[in-house]
């Protein structure tokens, strides 16, 4: 199977053509590279496919886990009638999205995008955010050298959290931040992703800061970070 790349806007574009099959490892190859440069909206563009066997669905689905595994998706467009039983009885058509028009199919993804927006802000909102100074210590991924010991969360939800005093990470960086919730003097470690940095300019008192927002985190260890700040948020006075 040949397989040429392109792109529309943040959309990665592979055109298919040939046989889907037992020597298609390619497909795997070339999904993994689009996740490696950064891209994450994958479409397959079938119409010059003219074989699919269930070796070919193997590598389809290996494929495909690997984006989904790193938040991406992955669409089929223009499949060829001839080809649409294989991937019914696999399926696959009920796992990826399928459509006959490109223009739709890339539409789609900025849909997708906007309503995943959406249920963020709306999770958010589900989540009180307590005002409080922790002090917190960042590891890179599973690094044990820790990238900034002097940070202190400001403000902390059951979603995520500001930190301040730290400027050594970027955009999508993912960090380990290890914190102690009082009164107990159990360490928690969570998992969070770069969301957000302070601007120097338009935030100097923020400055250096981040927004960090957690992800993987055990519905027990989130249940107590909600306990813990609807606590505090009782205590504090109130404006009346």
């Amino acid at each position: 199977m040949d397989i040429k790349v392109r792109q529309k806007g943040n959309v990665i574009i592979l055109d298919l053509q040939g046989r889907i099959d037992i020597n298609s490892a390619n497909l795997v190859e070339v999904a993994g590279l689009c996740i490696r440069e950064g891209y994450r909206d994958i479409l397959c563009n079938f119409e010059d496919v003219t074989f699919i066997d269930y070796m070919g669905i193997s590598a389809i689905v290996i494929a495909y886990k690997e984006i989904n595994n790193h938040n991406g998706r992955m669409k089929f467009v223009n499949i060829p009638g001839h080809l649409k039983g294989v991937l019914s009885i696999s399926g696959m058509d009920k796992v990826i999205d399928i459509y006959a028009e490109e223009e739709l199919a890339i539409n789609s993804f900025k849909e997708d995008r906007i309503i995943e927006n959406i249920k963020k802000m709306q999770l958010r909102r589900r989540f009180r955010r307590l005002p409080i100074e922790i002090k917190v210590e960042l590891k890179v991924g599973c690094n044990d050298s820790p990238a900034c010991l002097e940070a202190e969360i400001l403000d902390l939800s059951a979603v995520g959290a500001y930190i301040y005093g730290c400027s050594q990470f970027k955009l999508g960086d993912e960090v380990v931040l290890s914190l102690k919730l009082s009164p107990t003097s159990q360490l928690l470690e969570l998992g969070a992703r770069v969301v957000w940095l302070s601007d120097k300019q338009v935030q100097p008192q923020l400055h250096p800061g981040m927004g960090v927002e957690f992800y993987n985190i055990p519905s027990g260890i989130q249940k107590r970070l909600v306990e813990f700040i609807e606590k505090n948020l009782s205590l504090m006075p109130t404006d009346n």
